[in-house]
């Protein structure tokens, strides 16, 4: 009987279902038609229609009158005529905490390399031309030098990411024979993306050496043959093995491959020029510590630790940075003038550590102090409490905790001061769906049925409409989707 019923429940609300044409003619829709082509938006209405009507026949509906259900139908074409016609890559506002959010953008940009691009890179630009001869040179030989004078490295060169980094320099150095690597080292980084399978693609044949937790010097002593290419060391920056464990320092290792004629790659991942112990981390690799502990050649990413765009540095030992600029995967792989634009306006910054703490977005979020996440969380709660007088939500402010995020800093958590947002009118699910379709998307996390807003990760002029939204949202109070 109950069935029968949902069955029948179901129909009237079907049948109320406006349809697309009477919702084309919704004025509320006339600035979206007036700015872009009608059939894209009348394709986001009609698909609208269609979301709506599979939510009444698994039974998310469970009640609503013709108005109600107009308005849910009218809102949800809004938001899908406003995603489609507008731009994809756009700003976000991150109130998750993760300061390099992968989804988001990981690395917000230094405010100097948005106007290095904005200036320089708005008409023809300098790039592969040298001003003196103009005769043509290296794309990345401006790249190389400040990378020699921060790390003190004899060359280096650039590509797309570290992934790729890790693959040329391996196709490079040992295509057809042994590179030795560790088997607590043997990561997975974003997207099921091993480090095995870039050996296997890059040509090389991956040897294992140690145990899981635990790999001593003599299991690379006894690996070593005649087919040997290269010692390989992979600093897991994404994860941590604690406990009965230990790896094998990068100067010894570095000690054993030279004395059999062999060189020692090491791959640091999220890669830093600056020493991340000053903030009260556990000591992360450094590039110029690796160069001073004589890698010959040095892998990392330039959008985690260093705050760049996406990018993959490579330095090391001269002969071997030529042979692989040689190599045919290094124009496959090759990144283009915004990438060498930023990455050069980026690096100049850490010839002044004080000046990169300040100006490096990553490094700033990274220093801010529980004091201030304190206030300023205390701050939204009390102005959305303001707007949020009637009950429409719980409001309140609680201790937590940020992350660095992309496999940077593992294990290795920030205090701050976390927004928590129980909503009474509709579920955190809807809420948080709702701040994601807003005009200036937000991004929280939702935990035990609250949504989570971190402080650490707003930045300036994030505030506002951070509480704009969540109070236009909350305020909006329009009928959900009940559950089941």
């Amino acid at each position: 009987m109950s069935s029968d019923n949902n069955r029948s429940g179901a129909g009237v609300l079907l049948r109320q279902l406006p349809s697309v044409e009477n919702l084309m003619q919704d004025e509320r829709l006339s600035p979206l038609l007036e700015s872009g082509p009608r059939p894209l938006i009348t394709q986001a209405v009609r698909a609208s229609v269609q979301q709506v009507r599979q939510q009444i026949l698994d039974g998310l509906f469970t009640e609503a009158d013709a108005a109600s259900l107009y308005q849910n139908v009218l809102t949800l074409a809004l938001a899908n005529a406003r995603a489609v016609m507008g731009p994809h890559y756009r700003r976000v506002i991150n109130a998750t905490g993760i300061i390099l959010h992968t989804a988001l953008g990981r690395a917000v940009l230094p405010e100097r390399a948005i106007r290095q691009i904005t200036d320089s890179l708005s008409g023809y630009s300098l790039l592969q031309a040298d001003p003196q001869t103009g005769q043509r040179c290296s794309r990345d030989a401006r790249i190389q030098w400040l990378l020699q004078q921060l790390t003190g490295c004899e060359a280096a060169t650039v590509v797309n990411n570290n992934a790729a980094a890790t693959m040329i320099v391996l196709a490079a150095m040992g295509a057809g024979r042994e590179v030795i690597v560790s088997r607590g080292q043997l990561v997975e980084i974003g997207g099921s993306f091993r480090l095995p399978d870039v050996m296997q693609a890059s040509g090389v044949k991956m040897v294992e050496v140690g145990t899981t937790n635990k790999t001593h010097l003599r299991d690379y002593e006894q690996a070593i043959n005649e087919n040997t290419a290269a010692i390989m060391r992979v600093h897991p920056s994404n994860y941590r093995i604690v406990g009965f464990s230990s790896e094998v320092p990068l100067e010894p290792l570095v000690g054993l491959a030279h004395s059999r004629n062999l060189p020692l790659i090491d791959d640091v991942g999220a890669g830093s020029l600056i020493d991340f112990s000053q903030f009260g981390f556990e000591a992360e690799p450094t590039l110029p510590q690796s160069v001073a502990a004589g890698a010959d050649v040095i892998t990392s990413s330039t959008d985690k630790l260093i705050g760049a765009g996406q990018g993959g540095i490579i330095i090391g030992k001269s002969d071997i940075i030529a042979r692989i600029r040689k190599h045919p995967l290094a124009r496959v792989l090759r990144v283009d003038k915004l990438t060498l634009s930023i990455l050069e306006t980026t690096l100049m910054l850490f010839f002044d550590q004080q000046l990169a703490l300040r100006e490096v977005p990553t490094l700033a979020l990274l220093q801010r102090s529980y004091d201030d996440l304190h206030k300023q969380a205390e701050r939204i709660v009390n102005r959305l409490q303001a707007v949020m007088a009637d009950g429409t939500a719980e409001i309140s402010h609680l201790d937590g905790q940020s992350e660095m995020g992309s496999g940077s800093l593992p294990a290795q958590q920030l205090g701050t001061r976390l927004v928590r947002v129980v909503p009474r009118k509709m579920s955190v699910d809807a809420l948080a769906a709702a701040l994601r379709l807003h005009d200036t998307p937000v991004f929280g996390r939702i935990q035990n049925e609250a949504l989570l807003l971190d402080p650490r990760t707003l930045l300036a002029g994030d505030e506002e409409v951070l509480v704009s939204a969540v109070g236009t949202v909350l305020s909006a109070g329009r009928q959900e989707p009940k559950s089941r």
